[in-house]
């Protein structure tokens, strides 16, 4: 025979009240107090992922081959704004995220530590600024950059004046 069965006395009934109105009003984390909840958008949190992956040393660039060269072209575009999200893929709840990031590292950069400054950097960054609990940071490298790569390209310019 289970407890529910039991009839509660009316002592037991008003502190199982008392306790699911603490359990809806007790605040979940920095971000809902008890005078209002802060919401944060998922385009936010991949702007802070995206500029805290660039500021590692070894990252060359941000995103697969086809949000590269979608960023060459608009990068040429006079006042066109540098999209530094590209390249970050966030996943958000109400007190946590996830975070996953597309790079391409220069030649000669260890790889594995480059990854992991990445994933220190951006966790450090989310905490500190949002206040989400950063779950986990997946590090996709696409790409190495070689160093030939950038003198190719402006042999391969064509000067029309």
């Amino acid at each position: 025979m289970s407890n529910a069965s039991i009839p509660q006395t009316g002592q037991q009934r008003e502190r199982n009240e008392e306790k699911k109105k603490e359990e809806t009003t007790t605040p979940r984390g920095p971000l809902q107090t008890a005078h209002g909840v802060t919401t944060i958008d998922e385009n936010v949190v991949a702007k802070i992922a995206g500029m805290a992956a660039r500021e590692v040393p070894g990252v060359y660039d941000m995103g697969n081959a086809v949000r590269r060269a979608f960023s060459a072209v608009t990068d040429r575009i006079p006042n066109a704004q540098t999209n530094v999200a590209g390249g970050i893929s966030v996943q958000k709840g109400e007190t946590q995220t996830a975070i996953e990031v597309t790079v391409v590292v220069d030649y000669g950069a260890p790889i594995v530590e480059v990854a992991n400054a990445i994933r220190r950097n951006i966790i450090e960054q989310i905490e500190g600024t949002t206040g989400l609990e950063v779950v986990e940071v997946n590090i996709n490298v696409t790409d190495v950059h070689l160093p030939d790569e950038d003198s190719d390209s402006s042999n391969s310019a064509v000067d029309l004046t």
